[in-house]
């Protein structure tokens, strides 16, 4: 299977953005341990702080699920919840921290009612969790 991580903005500091928050190990780090986890499939990575550009790959169609992670984006982003609704793929919206014990706007998602499931709080751990489901 062919999976899409997608990450928005400033997931690109992962292993040195608060890491009492998101953790000390950076993203292409864990991606190292994620495709030796799962040799036997492919995973893809994409990182960018701009809206448009994750639209612009989420909806090229050289993938079988996706991974999202849109960081800011999951509390306003209509664009990027309407890019997924119309992706008919299994989809899965992760988040580091627990969304739900963070300031007020935090605890809204508005990607989240595209997604097939989301999983929250379990740090770095929560993109193998969703990959575990998606295979």
């Amino acid at each position: 299977m062919k999976i899409l991580i997608v990450n928005g903005p400033n997931l690109n500091l992962l292993g040195t953005r608060e890491p009492e928050i998101y953790g000390s190990v950076s993203m292409e780090d864990y991606l190292l341990e994620l495709t030796t986890e799962f040799p036997n499939n492919e995973i893809l990575y994409y990182q960018s702080n701009i809206e448009g550009e994750l639209i612009n790959r989420l909806q090229k169609d050289d993938f079988d699920a996706v991974v999202i992670n849109p960081g800011a984006f999951t509390h306003y982003s209509y664009a990027i919840a309407d890019c997924l609704k119309n992706i008919q793929i299994p989809k899965i919206e992760i988040h580091i921290s627990n969304i739900y014990k963070r300031e007020e706007f935090r605890k809204k998602s508005v990607t989240a009612e595209s997604c097939d499931a989301v999983i929250s709080g379990f740090g770095m751990k929560g993109y193998k969790l969703a990959l575990q489901s998606l295979l």
